[in-house]
């Protein structure tokens, strides 16, 4: 008899048709993918850039931060820092650097879309009750050196490090954000940057004074203040805005730069500009030069930090950025490799009600000043 013949089945695949999310009443009317609240409601942050907003993803409900690119004045179409701070970004792969998700066109806005983080520094360190343990800060001053030493290695030049621009999430990690001024700068060849970098606050004395060939020192300095903020909830040079203000800030707290302890100051092209004020000598002593500011900074805060944290401080507000040490080096520093107590992550921030960021504590402030001005009537 003939073989029977095989008949071969066709398998049919059938796609399960996935069921389509039902939305709330207020995503549904939404009309990006991306929600936010009405008017101010939704802005954790702004600036020189624009304003940064809050915002769900109305499917997945996952939380973003909207970084509104400014387009006025624009006449070639898309601005130049935006490209220059978005190709940068999309370079960068670190657990303490704020990924950037995508970019997203809204009508005629356009939008950066980052990760969501609950505060920053600057929200948390103003909390009313909320305080940091030393372990705590040993663990936000360590993931900030090594998201800089990171930056540093791949040739990347934040320029705008300061407390406001350190984000901390409710699990305790930390991510440096708002990267509008880094620039990639060649390690082995000098370059002619802008000095008008930095919040004036945060920015280094070589700046100050004219400084354009710069490095990685520049974010040291900007560093060294934050972790003063982080130990004492204080800054360290609150100046009036002024770059002459700001040097007497600084020459207060560290005593007169000298040729000895930096040999460059000499070559900076604001330094005739900029010296220091002499106040008459004192009766007996040679010339003015022997009462010029001397240092405070050991009676101001050898006291307010460990030990190894002061020892980290001095070696960071070195006058000298050729002797200041390298994000590596800190990191290498007893205060993080030998001295109790060891680092731990918040976690505590899982519990903390609300989320503080500066743009919040601003408005508290002004809140409450106007609460004194109206009870002082």
């Amino acid at each position: 008899p003939p073989a029977p013949q095989l008949v071969r089945k066709e398998i049919v695949k059938k796609k399960r048709i996935k069921p389509r999310p039902i939305l709330s009443e207020e995503f549904a009317k939404s009309d990006s993918v991306y929600y936010r609240k009405t008017g101010n409601e939704s802005v954790v942050g702004s600036g020189t850039y624009g304003k940064v907003y809050k915002a769900t993803h109305v499917y997945t409900g996952g939380k973003v931060a909207l970084k509104k690119i400014r387009m006025e004045g624009e006449r070639d179409g898309f601005p130049v820092t935006a490209i220059r701070e978005i190709k940068l970004l999309q370079s960068l792969n670190h657990v303490n650097i704020v990924p950037l998700l995508e970019v997203m066109v809204e009508r005629n806005d356009c939008f950066m879309v980052f990760e969501y983080l609950s505060h920053d520094l600057t929200g948390l360190l103003n909390h009313p009750t909320f305080t940091l343990t030393n372990a705590h800060k040993k663990h936000l001053a360590k993931q900030l050196f090594e998201g800089l030493d990171y930056l540093h290695r791949r040739g990347v030049l934040h320029r705008d490090i300061k407390a406001a621009n350190i984000l901390v999430s409710k699990t305790g990690e930390l991510k440096l954000a708002d990267f509008g001024l880094a620039r990639f700068y060649q390690k082995r060849q000098k370059q002619d940057y802008t000095n008008r970098v930095i919040t004036i606050w945060y920015r280094s004395p070589e700046l100050l004074l004219g400084e354009t060939q710069y490095g990685p020192a520049v974010d040291i300095w900007s560093a060294a203040c934050v972790l003063v903020e982080i130990f004492t909830r204080h800054a360290i040079f609150p100046g009036d805005g002024g770059e002459i203000n700001q040097l007497e800030k600084i020459y207060n707290v560290l005593g007169t730069p000298t040729r000895s302890e930096w040999p460059g100051i000499v070559d900076l092209q604001w330094y005739e500009l900029l010296l220091p004020p002499l106040p008459p000598p004192r009766a007996g002593s040679i010339s003015a030069s022997t009462v010029r500011p001397s240092s405070t900074f050991a009676e101001k805060y050898r006291e307010k930090v460990s030990p190894a944290a002061f020892d980290l401080l001095a070696n960071m507000f070195v006058y000298d950025p050729a002797r200041r040490p390298s994000a590596a080096d800190v990191l290498a520093h007893a205060y993080f490799t030998t001295e109790e107590p060891a680092p731990a992550q918040v976690v505590e921030l899982a519990d903390l009600e609300g989320d503080w960021h500066e743009f919040e504590s601003k408005a508290l402030r002004k809140d409450k000043e106007r609460q004194d001005k109206e009870a002082r009537r």
